[in-house]
């Protein structure tokens, strides 16, 4: 399985937040390249960068930090404020490997099938989800729509594969939660990457038998910046 750091860029600092809330902030790193760097050493391969006011602006804000992270040799999947597809290229001209849609991929399904034609294999979609509702606008708001629904409609859509994350443990180290993960999993044949709550090394021993389910990975956040378990311990238990 997978384990995929997270970088969350928040005035141009990494930066975690409780619950999605903006004004709940805890600072890890001055510089998020410096962070990347970090989980590079620890075994990083792949990491997930969010741009936190690019998805509360609805556009690209921290361009000179991404682009930084992309030229230290990891793998970037990068969401926040694209939601245009000149605003996807643009990214993936940085260097990202591949993007992540959330708002713009349940507010309009023609633009996801746009994306996903112009840019096979490199669209993702963000499921954020309160109570199994699907949020939007950095969180922000919650619809009426069940994450379910929005995960099949964007598999035919074209989506490569998507992320799911429960909100209401994002941040609060309270446990990942399997059961909606396995859910959404089962509703789809694209990939799941599990999201929001990882507490403890048993998390993703929770997380390891729903590969056969269809995730192949979680990003993990608080856990790793508050020094709970190291990125090696995750990848050692993911490896065995």
């Amino acid at each position: 399985m997978l384990i995929i750091p997270a970088i969350d860029l928040k005035d141009g600092r990494c930066v975690r937040l409780f619950q999605g809330e903006m004004d709940k902030e805890t600072i890890y790193f001055e510089n998020p390249v410096e962070a990347a760097k970090h989980w590079l050493a620890e075994g990083a391969t792949f990491i997930h960068v969010v741009d936190l006011n690019g998805a509360v602006e609805g556009r690209r804000v921290h361009t000179k930090e991404v682009e930084a992270i992309c030229q230290i040799g990891l793998s970037v999947e990068l969401g926040g404020g694209l939601r245009s597809i000149e605003a996807v290229e643009a990214a993936l001209n940085l260097g990202v490997s591949r993007v992540v849609i959330g708002t713009a991929a349940y507010n309009d399904a023609e633009f996801l099938r746009a994306l996903c034609k112009n840019f096979p294999g490199k669209i993702v979609v963000g499921i954020d989800a309160r109570q199994g509702k699907v949020a939007v606008k950095g969180w922000k708001e919650t619809t009426s729509m069940d994450t379910v629904e929005l995960a099949t409609r964007c598999e035919g859509d074209g989506a490569a594969r998507i992320i799911y994350t429960d909100i209401s443990r994002d941040g609060t180290s309270e446990g990942v939660n399997v059961d909606e993960t396995l859910k959404i999993a089962r509703a789809v044949k694209i990939p799941i990457i599990a999201s929001g709550g990882v507490a403890t090394l048993d998390d993703i021993r929770r997380l390891i038998p729903l590969e056969k389910e269809g995730v192949e990975g979680v990003i993990v956040g608080k856990a790793l910046y508050s020094g709970v378990f190291t990125l090696r311990e995750a990848l050692f238990v993911a490896a065995n």
